[in-house]
């Protein structure tokens, strides 16, 4: 993958230049990202995601207080990291544990990074969806990881009824859960929730989200994603036909 490794060995010469400044905290790091790709839309985005990753998720594994080797998988899911980008990788995973600023203080700035208006930015529901997926690893998102990941949404400007939509891919909410996955009112008739369905589905294509700047491992993400729209779909489907 020629073009996912490009991206990690800009990504690794940006970390090991941030860390041998005078820069010490993750917020001075997204601030960085914007500044040095500045003349690179396409490559500010798909690194600003990995760096977003890397250190939310040290965050996050700050805040449930223990990293499992399950964590740690799903992790490398979603990034397979270069062996010789893992020490960059750890470096910055490292800076963001010890940064005194709030998870808060790095999400602002990551979302900036989706300009002011970013209530709808995709590249947010992205960073979100793969928190979800390393918070699920170890068959439960934990109370901290919950209240984590939710304050992550509204920072990120995503509303109440995204945000259990995208809960509900990962995480079994009861009898409403195919409704909740497709982020339609249970009732609606059937022609809606297919219409719905095919634009879901239509949006989160694997094409989409590369051109939406996210690294190739990241599909792997997305085939998630769709399974559990797809499983949604057909759970309404056949709820209706023996209705």
């Amino acid at each position: 993958m020629k073009l996912a490794m490009s991206i990690w060995d800009r990504l690794g010469d940006f970390i090991t230049r941030v860390s041998s400044s005078t820069t010490s905290g993750v917020a001075d790091v997204v601030e960085a990202v914007r500044t040095v790709f500045s003349g690179d839309a396409d490559l500010r985005r798909r690194v600003a995601f990995s760096v977003a990753m890397i250190a939310l998720s040290a965050k996050m594994a700050k805040a449930d207080g223990i990293v499992t080797q399950d964590e740690v998988r799903a992790f490398q899911e979603i990034f397979e990291v270069p062996p010789k980008e893992t020490r960059n990788v750890a470096r910055l995973f490292d800076l963001a544990q010890r940064d005194v600023a709030g998870f808060e203080t790095y999400a602002e700035r990551m979302a900036q990074l989706c300009g002011s208006g970013h209530s709808n930015c995709v590249m947010l529901e992205d960073i979100l969806d793969g928190l979800f997926h390393i918070a699920k690893a170890d068959g439960l998102v934990h109370e901290r990881e919950g209240i984590f990941l939710h304050r992550i949404a509204e920072i990120f400007r995503i509303d109440e009824t995204h945000y259990e939509s995208i809960m509900a891919r990962h995480v079994n909410l009861g009898a409403g859960d195919p409704y909740v996955v497709l982020g339609i009112e249970r009732g609606k008739p059937f022609e809606e929730v297919r219409k719905r369905y095919r634009k879901l589905v239509s949006d989160n294509h694997p094409d989409r989200l590369i051109a939406r700047g996210l690294p190739q491992e990241f599909i792997k993400i997305a085939t998630t994603r769709v399974a559990a729209i797809n499983a949604a779909y057909e759970m309404i489907e056949r709820g209706l036909r023996h209705a």
